[in-house]
Protein backbone atom coordinates (compact mmCIF):
# COMPACT_ATOMS: atom_id res chain seq x y z
CA UNK A 1 0.00 0.00 0.00
CA UNK A 2 1.24 3.49 -0.79
CA UNK A 3 1.79 5.62 2.32
CA UNK A 4 0.32 9.11 2.59
CA UNK A 5 3.84 10.58 2.53
CA UNK A 6 4.75 8.67 -0.64
CA UNK A 7 1.46 9.71 -2.23
CA UNK A 8 2.04 13.38 -1.33
CA UNK A 9 5.52 13.22 -2.84
CA UNK A 10 4.21 11.61 -6.03
CA UNK A 11 1.37 14.13 -6.20
CA UNK A 12 3.75 17.06 -5.88
CA UNK A 13 6.00 15.57 -8.54
CA UNK A 14 3.09 15.12 -10.97
CA UNK A 15 1.79 18.64 -10.24
CA UNK A 16 5.19 20.08 -11.16
CA UNK A 17 4.83 18.78 -14.72
CA UNK A 18 4.52 21.76 -17.05
CA UNK A 19 1.65 22.66 -19.31
CA UNK A 20 3.73 21.73 -22.34
CA UNK A 21 4.36 18.21 -21.07
CA UNK A 22 0.72 17.77 -20.08
CA UNK A 23 -0.27 19.06 -23.52
CA UNK A 24 1.90 16.40 -25.13
CA UNK A 25 0.18 13.75 -23.02
CA UNK A 26 -3.23 15.10 -24.01
CA UNK A 27 -2.37 15.06 -27.70
CA UNK A 28 -0.72 11.63 -27.45
CA UNK A 29 -4.23 10.32 -26.77
CA UNK A 30 -6.25 12.84 -28.78
CA UNK A 31 -4.42 12.29 -32.08
CA UNK A 32 -5.03 8.52 -32.27
CA UNK A 33 -8.63 9.06 -31.14
CA UNK A 34 -9.40 11.66 -33.83
CA UNK A 35 -9.21 9.26 -36.84
CA UNK A 36 -11.42 6.82 -34.95
CA UNK A 37 -14.04 9.54 -34.42
CA UNK A 38 -13.78 10.72 -38.03
CA UNK A 39 -13.96 7.27 -39.62
CA UNK A 40 -17.74 6.84 -39.42
CA UNK A 41 -18.63 10.28 -40.90
CA UNK A 42 -16.15 9.69 -43.73
CA UNK A 43 -17.68 6.27 -44.46
CA UNK A 44 -21.19 7.74 -44.43
CA UNK A 45 -20.05 10.34 -46.93
CA UNK A 46 -18.63 7.65 -49.25
CA UNK A 47 -21.73 5.51 -48.77
CA UNK A 48 -23.94 8.46 -49.70
CA UNK A 49 -21.91 9.23 -52.82
CA UNK A 50 -22.05 5.62 -54.04
CA UNK A 51 -25.75 5.14 -53.29
CA UNK A 52 -26.55 8.57 -54.69
CA UNK A 53 -25.41 7.39 -58.11
CA UNK A 54 -28.20 4.80 -57.98
CA UNK A 55 -30.81 7.56 -57.97
CA UNK A 56 -32.40 10.16 -55.69
CA UNK A 57 -34.91 7.74 -54.16
CA UNK A 58 -32.20 5.34 -53.02
CA UNK A 59 -30.21 8.24 -51.57
CA UNK A 60 -33.28 9.53 -49.72
CA UNK A 61 -34.00 6.03 -48.40
CA UNK A 62 -30.40 5.70 -47.19
CA UNK A 63 -30.71 9.07 -45.47
CA UNK A 64 -33.82 7.96 -43.59
CA UNK A 65 -32.38 4.62 -42.52
CA UNK A 66 -28.98 6.01 -41.58
CA UNK A 67 -30.65 8.74 -39.50
CA UNK A 68 -32.37 6.09 -37.37
CA UNK A 69 -29.07 4.29 -36.73
CA UNK A 70 -27.23 7.55 -36.09
CA UNK A 71 -29.72 8.77 -33.50
CA UNK A 72 -29.78 5.42 -31.70
CA UNK A 73 -25.99 5.11 -31.77
CA UNK A 74 -25.55 8.64 -30.44
CA UNK A 75 -28.02 8.05 -27.62
CA UNK A 76 -26.02 5.00 -26.52
CA UNK A 77 -22.66 6.78 -26.36
CA UNK A 78 -22.69 6.32 -22.57
CA UNK A 79 -21.16 2.90 -23.24
CA UNK A 80 -18.07 4.69 -24.50
CA UNK A 81 -17.90 7.78 -22.29
CA UNK A 82 -19.10 6.14 -19.09
CA UNK A 83 -16.82 3.12 -19.46
CA UNK A 84 -13.82 5.34 -20.19
CA UNK A 85 -14.36 7.27 -16.95
CA UNK A 86 -14.75 4.16 -14.82
CA UNK A 87 -11.93 2.19 -16.43
CA UNK A 88 -9.53 5.16 -16.31
CA UNK A 89 -10.06 5.61 -12.57
CA UNK A 90 -9.36 1.92 -11.88
CA UNK A 91 -6.37 1.97 -14.23
CA UNK A 92 -4.92 4.97 -12.39
CA UNK A 93 -5.35 3.14 -9.09
CA UNK A 94 -3.23 0.29 -10.43
CA UNK A 95 -6.22 -2.04 -10.86
CA UNK A 96 -5.87 -2.75 -14.56
CA UNK A 97 -7.70 -6.08 -14.39
CA UNK A 98 -10.72 -4.37 -12.79
CA UNK A 99 -10.52 -1.64 -15.44
CA UNK A 100 -10.72 -4.27 -18.18
CA UNK A 101 -13.56 -5.97 -16.28
CA UNK A 102 -15.56 -2.76 -16.76
CA UNK A 103 -15.37 -3.53 -20.47
CA UNK A 104 -16.81 -7.00 -19.87
CA UNK A 105 -19.84 -5.61 -18.06
CA UNK A 106 -20.29 -2.82 -20.62
CA UNK A 107 -20.30 -5.47 -23.35
CA UNK A 108 -23.10 -7.36 -21.57
CA UNK A 109 -25.07 -4.11 -21.44
CA UNK A 110 -24.39 -3.58 -25.15
CA UNK A 111 -25.81 -7.00 -25.98
CA UNK A 112 -28.90 -6.58 -23.81
CA UNK A 113 -29.69 -3.01 -24.85
CA UNK A 114 -28.91 -3.83 -28.47
CA UNK A 115 -31.36 -6.73 -28.50
CA UNK A 116 -34.13 -4.55 -27.07
CA UNK A 117 -33.47 -1.77 -29.58
CA UNK A 118 -33.44 -4.20 -32.52
CA UNK A 119 -36.79 -5.64 -31.44
CA UNK A 120 -38.28 -2.16 -31.04
CA UNK A 121 -37.05 -0.92 -34.42
CA UNK A 122 -38.29 -4.03 -36.24
CA UNK A 123 -41.71 -3.65 -34.59
CA UNK A 124 -42.00 0.07 -35.38
CA UNK A 125 -40.14 0.14 -38.68
CA UNK A 126 -43.13 0.85 -40.91
CA UNK A 127 -44.54 3.83 -38.98
CA UNK A 128 -41.01 5.11 -38.27
CA UNK A 129 -39.89 5.29 -41.89
CA UNK A 130 -43.30 6.62 -42.96
CA UNK A 131 -42.94 9.56 -40.57
CA UNK A 132 -39.38 10.35 -41.65
CA UNK A 133 -40.01 9.92 -45.39
CA UNK A 134 -42.85 11.80 -47.04
CA UNK A 135 -42.73 9.53 -50.13
CA UNK A 136 -44.18 6.01 -49.82
CA UNK A 137 -41.59 4.48 -52.17
CA UNK A 138 -38.73 6.06 -50.22
CA UNK A 139 -40.23 4.79 -46.96
CA UNK A 140 -40.48 1.26 -48.38
CA UNK A 141 -36.87 1.28 -49.55
CA UNK A 142 -35.72 2.72 -46.23
CA UNK A 143 -37.49 -0.13 -44.43
CA UNK A 144 -35.77 -2.66 -46.69
CA UNK A 145 -32.36 -1.12 -45.89
CA UNK A 146 -33.08 -0.81 -42.19
CA UNK A 147 -34.35 -4.40 -41.91
CA UNK A 148 -30.76 -5.54 -42.57
CA UNK A 149 -28.78 -2.66 -41.06
CA UNK A 150 -30.67 -2.71 -37.74
CA UNK A 151 -28.82 -5.90 -36.73
CA UNK A 152 -25.71 -3.78 -36.57
CA UNK A 153 -26.97 -1.89 -33.51
CA UNK A 154 -25.70 -4.45 -30.95
CA UNK A 155 -22.40 -4.53 -32.86
CA UNK A 156 -22.14 -0.72 -32.73
CA UNK A 157 -22.76 -0.82 -28.98
CA UNK A 158 -20.19 -3.58 -28.44
CA UNK A 159 -17.62 -1.49 -30.31
CA UNK A 160 -18.60 1.55 -28.22
CA UNK A 161 -17.97 -0.41 -25.03
CA UNK A 162 -14.64 -1.57 -26.48
CA UNK A 163 -13.57 2.00 -27.19
CA UNK A 164 -14.51 2.90 -23.63
CA UNK A 165 -12.38 0.41 -21.72
CA UNK A 166 -9.45 0.67 -24.12
CA UNK A 167 -9.35 4.46 -23.81
CA UNK A 168 -9.59 4.01 -20.05
CA UNK A 169 -6.45 1.85 -19.91
CA UNK A 170 -4.85 4.05 -22.63
CA UNK A 171 -4.63 1.26 -25.18
CA UNK A 172 -5.07 3.34 -28.32
CA UNK A 173 -3.53 1.48 -31.26
CA UNK A 174 -5.93 -1.48 -31.23
CA UNK A 175 -9.13 0.59 -31.65
CA UNK A 176 -7.51 2.46 -34.53
CA UNK A 177 -6.64 -0.80 -36.30
CA UNK A 178 -10.09 -2.32 -35.71
CA UNK A 179 -11.93 0.78 -36.93
CA UNK A 180 -9.74 0.98 -40.03
CA UNK A 181 -10.40 -2.69 -40.75
CA UNK A 182 -14.16 -2.43 -40.22
CA UNK A 183 -14.57 0.78 -42.21
CA UNK A 184 -12.35 -0.62 -44.95
CA UNK A 185 -14.53 -3.73 -45.34
CA UNK A 186 -17.72 -1.62 -45.34
CA UNK A 187 -16.32 0.78 -47.93
CA UNK A 188 -15.07 -1.94 -50.28
CA UNK A 189 -18.36 -3.82 -50.02
CA UNK A 190 -20.35 -0.67 -50.74
CA UNK A 191 -18.19 0.49 -53.66
CA UNK A 192 -18.10 -2.97 -55.29
CA UNK A 193 -21.56 -4.44 -54.68
CA UNK A 194 -23.92 -1.45 -54.78
CA UNK A 195 -23.20 -0.57 -58.44
CA UNK A 196 -21.82 -4.02 -59.35
CA UNK A 197 -18.22 -3.40 -60.33
CA UNK A 198 -16.42 -5.81 -62.66
CA UNK A 199 -17.79 -9.35 -62.60
CA UNK A 200 -20.06 -8.69 -59.61
CA UNK A 201 -23.80 -8.15 -60.10
CA UNK A 202 -25.49 -4.89 -59.10
CA UNK A 203 -27.23 -5.31 -55.75
CA UNK A 204 -28.22 -1.68 -55.29
CA UNK A 205 -29.24 -0.10 -51.99
CA UNK A 206 -29.47 -3.36 -50.04
CA UNK A 207 -25.74 -3.97 -50.61
CA UNK A 208 -25.04 -0.81 -48.62
CA UNK A 209 -26.83 -2.31 -45.60
CA UNK A 210 -24.99 -5.64 -45.89
CA UNK A 211 -21.62 -3.89 -46.33
CA UNK A 212 -22.34 -1.77 -43.27
CA UNK A 213 -23.26 -4.86 -41.26
CA UNK A 214 -20.16 -6.79 -42.38
CA UNK A 215 -17.81 -4.01 -41.29
CA UNK A 216 -19.55 -3.66 -37.94
CA UNK A 217 -19.36 -7.43 -37.38
CA UNK A 218 -15.61 -7.49 -37.97
CA UNK A 219 -15.07 -4.43 -35.77
CA UNK A 220 -17.19 -5.70 -32.87
CA UNK A 221 -15.65 -9.17 -33.18
CA UNK A 222 -12.20 -7.65 -32.88
CA UNK A 223 -13.15 -5.80 -29.69
CA UNK A 224 -14.62 -8.98 -28.18
CA UNK A 225 -11.49 -10.99 -29.00
CA UNK A 226 -9.27 -8.28 -27.52
CA UNK A 227 -11.41 -8.22 -24.38
CA UNK A 228 -11.29 -12.00 -23.91
CA UNK A 229 -7.51 -12.05 -24.43
CA UNK A 230 -6.91 -9.13 -22.03
CA UNK A 231 -9.32 -10.19 -19.28
CA UNK A 232 -8.12 -12.93 -16.96
CA UNK A 233 -11.16 -13.20 -14.68
CA UNK A 234 -14.76 -14.32 -15.01
CA UNK A 235 -16.79 -13.20 -18.01
CA UNK A 236 -20.15 -13.55 -16.26
CA UNK A 237 -22.40 -10.52 -15.75
CA UNK A 238 -21.99 -8.71 -12.41
CA UNK A 239 -25.18 -7.06 -11.30
CA UNK A 240 -23.61 -4.41 -9.02
CA UNK A 241 -21.24 -3.15 -11.71
CA UNK A 242 -23.91 -3.20 -14.43
CA UNK A 243 -26.31 -1.21 -12.22
CA UNK A 244 -23.59 1.36 -11.53
CA UNK A 245 -22.79 1.68 -15.21
CA UNK A 246 -26.46 2.07 -16.10
CA UNK A 247 -26.93 4.72 -13.41
CA UNK A 248 -24.21 6.81 -15.00
CA UNK A 249 -25.52 5.89 -18.44
CA UNK A 250 -28.98 7.32 -17.73
CA UNK A 251 -27.41 10.70 -16.93
CA UNK A 252 -25.48 10.67 -20.21
CA UNK A 253 -28.52 9.56 -22.25
CA UNK A 254 -30.59 12.45 -20.85
CA UNK A 255 -27.75 14.86 -21.57
CA UNK A 256 -27.45 13.63 -25.16
CA UNK A 257 -31.23 13.81 -25.66
CA UNK A 258 -31.20 17.49 -24.71
CA UNK A 259 -28.68 18.13 -27.50
CA UNK A 260 -30.75 16.30 -30.07
CA UNK A 261 -34.02 17.99 -29.14
CA UNK A 262 -32.59 21.50 -29.36
CA UNK A 263 -30.78 20.77 -32.63
CA UNK A 264 -34.02 19.41 -34.09
CA UNK A 265 -35.82 22.61 -33.10
CA UNK A 266 -32.97 24.61 -34.67
CA UNK A 267 -33.62 22.80 -37.95
CA UNK A 268 -37.30 23.75 -37.83
CA UNK A 269 -36.32 27.37 -37.15
CA UNK A 270 -34.04 27.34 -40.19
CA UNK A 271 -36.80 25.77 -42.31
CA UNK A 272 -39.21 28.52 -41.27
CA UNK A 273 -36.74 31.07 -42.68
CA UNK A 274 -36.85 29.51 -46.16
CA UNK A 275 -35.24 26.86 -48.33
CA UNK A 276 -31.93 28.70 -48.69
CA UNK A 277 -31.62 29.17 -44.93
CA UNK A 278 -32.42 25.49 -44.36
CA UNK A 279 -29.75 24.43 -46.87
CA UNK A 280 -27.18 26.75 -45.31
CA UNK A 281 -28.08 25.51 -41.83
CA UNK A 282 -27.59 21.89 -42.93
CA UNK A 283 -24.13 22.69 -44.31
CA UNK A 284 -23.18 24.66 -41.19
CA UNK A 285 -24.29 21.75 -38.99
CA UNK A 286 -22.08 19.35 -40.96
CA UNK A 287 -19.10 21.64 -40.51
CA UNK A 288 -19.92 22.06 -36.83
CA UNK A 289 -20.03 18.26 -36.50
CA UNK A 290 -16.52 18.16 -37.97
CA UNK A 291 -15.33 20.76 -35.45
CA UNK A 292 -17.00 18.76 -32.67
CA UNK A 293 -14.96 15.69 -33.64
CA UNK A 294 -11.72 17.64 -33.25
CA UNK A 295 -12.78 19.12 -29.92
CA UNK A 296 -14.14 15.78 -28.69
CA UNK A 297 -10.77 14.11 -29.24
CA UNK A 298 -9.28 16.47 -26.63
CA UNK A 299 -12.25 15.86 -24.31
CA UNK A 300 -11.77 12.09 -24.52
CA UNK A 301 -8.06 12.52 -23.80
CA UNK A 302 -8.99 14.61 -20.74
CA UNK A 303 -11.37 11.86 -19.59
CA UNK A 304 -8.66 9.24 -19.69
CA UNK A 305 -5.93 11.29 -18.00
CA UNK A 306 -8.13 12.92 -15.34
CA UNK A 307 -9.77 9.61 -14.45
CA UNK A 308 -6.37 7.98 -14.05
CA UNK A 309 -5.05 10.87 -11.92
CA UNK A 310 -8.03 10.78 -9.56
CA UNK A 311 -7.90 7.00 -9.36
CA UNK A 312 -4.26 7.28 -8.28
CA UNK A 313 -5.24 9.85 -5.63
CA UNK A 314 -3.26 12.65 -7.29
CA UNK A 315 -5.38 15.72 -6.60
CA UNK A 316 -2.77 18.32 -7.54
CA UNK A 317 -2.05 16.50 -10.79
CA UNK A 318 -5.77 16.53 -11.54
CA UNK A 319 -5.79 20.31 -11.03
CA UNK A 320 -2.77 20.69 -13.30
CA UNK A 321 -4.56 18.70 -15.98
CA UNK A 322 -7.56 21.03 -15.74
CA UNK A 323 -5.32 24.03 -16.42
CA UNK A 324 -3.66 22.26 -19.34
CA UNK A 325 -7.01 21.20 -20.81
CA UNK A 326 -8.33 24.77 -20.63
CA UNK A 327 -5.24 26.29 -22.25
CA UNK A 328 -4.93 23.75 -25.05
CA UNK A 329 -8.68 23.71 -25.73
CA UNK A 330 -8.74 27.51 -25.83
CA UNK A 331 -5.84 27.55 -28.28
CA UNK A 332 -7.54 24.98 -30.49
CA UNK A 333 -10.77 26.98 -30.43
CA UNK A 334 -8.94 30.17 -31.47
CA UNK A 335 -7.29 28.36 -34.40
CA UNK A 336 -10.65 27.02 -35.60
CA UNK A 337 -12.29 30.45 -35.16
CA UNK A 338 -9.59 32.27 -37.15
CA UNK A 339 -9.66 29.66 -39.92
CA UNK A 340 -13.45 29.91 -40.13
CA UNK A 341 -13.71 33.69 -40.24
CA UNK A 342 -10.79 34.19 -42.62
CA UNK A 343 -11.89 31.47 -45.03
CA UNK A 344 -15.65 31.98 -44.70
CA UNK A 345 -16.20 33.13 -48.28
CA UNK A 346 -14.13 30.30 -49.72
CA UNK A 347 -15.81 27.71 -47.49
CA UNK A 348 -19.26 28.98 -48.47
CA UNK A 349 -18.36 28.95 -52.17
CA UNK A 350 -17.10 25.35 -52.00
CA UNK A 351 -19.95 23.93 -49.90
CA UNK A 352 -22.95 25.86 -51.22
CA UNK A 353 -24.58 25.15 -54.56
CA UNK A 354 -25.84 28.68 -55.24
CA UNK A 355 -25.32 32.31 -54.23
CA UNK A 356 -28.41 32.50 -51.98
CA UNK A 357 -27.30 29.52 -49.88
CA UNK A 358 -23.68 30.73 -49.88
CA UNK A 359 -24.70 34.16 -48.60
CA UNK A 360 -26.66 32.67 -45.70
CA UNK A 361 -23.90 30.18 -44.99
CA UNK A 362 -21.45 33.06 -44.48
CA UNK A 363 -23.73 34.37 -41.73
CA UNK A 364 -23.68 30.96 -40.02
CA UNK A 365 -19.90 30.72 -40.37
CA UNK A 366 -19.41 34.07 -38.66
CA UNK A 367 -21.62 32.88 -35.80
CA UNK A 368 -19.69 29.62 -35.68
CA UNK A 369 -16.34 31.43 -35.47
CA UNK A 370 -17.56 33.28 -32.38
CA UNK A 371 -19.13 30.30 -30.64
CA UNK A 372 -16.34 27.78 -31.26
CA UNK A 373 -13.89 29.49 -28.87
CA UNK A 374 -15.95 29.10 -25.67
CA UNK A 375 -17.30 25.78 -27.01
CA UNK A 376 -13.75 24.41 -27.17
CA UNK A 377 -13.28 25.10 -23.47
CA UNK A 378 -16.68 23.59 -22.69
CA UNK A 379 -15.75 20.41 -24.56
CA UNK A 380 -12.47 20.16 -22.65
CA UNK A 381 -14.02 20.72 -19.23
CA UNK A 382 -16.85 18.32 -20.06
CA UNK A 383 -14.12 15.76 -20.62
CA UNK A 384 -12.58 16.59 -17.25
CA UNK A 385 -15.87 16.15 -15.40
CA UNK A 386 -16.77 13.00 -17.33
CA UNK A 387 -13.37 11.60 -16.40
CA UNK A 388 -14.20 12.35 -12.79
CA UNK A 389 -17.54 10.56 -13.15
CA UNK A 390 -19.50 13.79 -12.56
CA UNK A 391 -22.13 12.89 -15.16
CA UNK A 392 -25.10 13.87 -13.00
CA UNK A 393 -23.91 17.48 -12.78
CA UNK A 394 -23.31 17.61 -16.54
CA UNK A 395 -26.78 16.16 -17.14
CA UNK A 396 -28.51 18.77 -15.01
CA UNK A 397 -26.60 21.80 -16.27
CA UNK A 398 -26.88 20.77 -19.93
CA UNK A 399 -30.63 20.27 -19.67
CA UNK A 400 -31.04 23.64 -17.92
CA UNK A 401 -28.93 25.39 -20.58
CA UNK A 402 -30.93 23.73 -23.35
CA UNK A 403 -34.38 24.42 -21.91
CA UNK A 404 -33.74 27.85 -20.41
CA UNK A 405 -31.17 29.18 -22.88
CA UNK A 406 -31.09 27.63 -26.33
CA UNK A 407 -34.76 26.63 -26.69
CA UNK A 408 -36.32 30.04 -25.85
CA UNK A 409 -34.05 31.78 -28.37
CA UNK A 410 -34.93 29.20 -31.03
CA UNK A 411 -38.65 29.62 -30.43
CA UNK A 412 -38.27 33.40 -30.66
CA UNK A 413 -36.25 32.92 -33.85
CA UNK A 414 -39.08 30.92 -35.42
CA UNK A 415 -41.67 33.48 -34.33
CA UNK A 416 -39.82 36.64 -35.38
CA UNK A 417 -38.02 35.18 -38.40
CA UNK A 418 -34.47 35.86 -37.22
CA UNK A 419 -33.14 32.96 -39.31
CA UNK A 420 -29.55 31.81 -38.95
CA UNK A 421 -28.57 34.84 -36.90
CA UNK A 422 -31.05 33.83 -34.22
CA UNK A 423 -29.98 30.18 -34.32
CA UNK A 424 -26.35 31.03 -33.66
CA UNK A 425 -27.29 33.55 -30.97
CA UNK A 426 -29.14 30.66 -29.35
CA UNK A 427 -26.11 28.41 -29.71
CA UNK A 428 -23.98 31.12 -28.11
CA UNK A 429 -26.32 31.39 -25.12
CA UNK A 430 -26.34 27.59 -24.79
CA UNK A 431 -22.55 27.36 -24.85
CA UNK A 432 -21.99 30.27 -22.45
CA UNK A 433 -24.43 28.87 -19.88
CA UNK A 434 -22.64 25.54 -20.01
CA UNK A 435 -19.23 27.26 -19.79
CA UNK A 436 -20.25 29.11 -16.63
CA UNK A 437 -21.58 25.88 -15.12
CA UNK A 438 -18.50 23.73 -15.79
CA UNK A 439 -16.09 26.55 -14.83
CA UNK A 440 -17.79 26.94 -11.45
CA UNK A 441 -17.69 23.19 -10.94
CA UNK A 442 -13.99 22.66 -11.62
CA UNK A 443 -13.05 25.61 -9.38
CA UNK A 444 -14.56 23.70 -6.47
CA UNK A 445 -13.69 20.31 -5.01
CA UNK A 446 -16.93 18.31 -5.21
CA UNK A 447 -16.00 16.73 -8.53
CA UNK A 448 -12.57 15.65 -7.28
CA UNK A 449 -13.33 12.30 -5.67
CA UNK A 450 -10.03 10.48 -5.15
CA UNK A 451 -9.33 6.76 -5.01
CA UNK A 452 -10.31 3.62 -6.83
CA UNK A 453 -14.05 3.71 -6.07
CA UNK A 454 -15.62 3.92 -9.50
CA UNK A 455 -18.07 6.68 -10.41
CA UNK A 456 -21.73 5.77 -10.47
CA UNK A 457 -22.07 4.33 -7.00
CA UNK A 458 -20.28 0.94 -6.97
CA UNK A 459 -18.11 0.35 -3.98
CA UNK A 460 -14.82 -1.49 -4.03
CA UNK A 461 -16.48 -4.50 -2.39
CA UNK A 462 -19.16 -4.61 -5.08
CA UNK A 463 -16.60 -4.21 -7.86
CA UNK A 464 -14.58 -7.09 -6.46
CA UNK A 465 -17.48 -9.54 -6.44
Amino acid sequence: MISSADRSTADASRAAVGVGELGRRLWSIALPVLPVLAAEPVYLLVDGIVVGRQGPQDLAALGVGALVLLVLGTQMNFLSYGTTARAARLHGAGRRSDAVAEGVQATWIALAVGAVVVAAVLALMGPLTAVLASDAEVAARASEWLRVAVWGIPLILIASAGHGWMRGVQRLRTPLVLVALGIGISTIGCVVFVPGLGPFPEFGLIASAWANLAGQFVMAGGFVVALVVEHSGSLRPRRAVIVSQLRMGVDLVIRTASFQITFAVATTAAAAAGVSSLGAHHLAQQLWSLYALVLDSVAISAQSLVGAALGAGLAAHGRALVRAVVLWSLGLGVVLALATVLLRDHIAAVLAGGPDVAGRLVVALIGMSVVVVPAAVVFGLDGVLLGAGDAAYLRTTTVIAALCGFLPVLLATRHFGWGLVGIWWGMGVFVMMRLIAVAIRVRGDRWMVLGSATPGGSSEREAAR
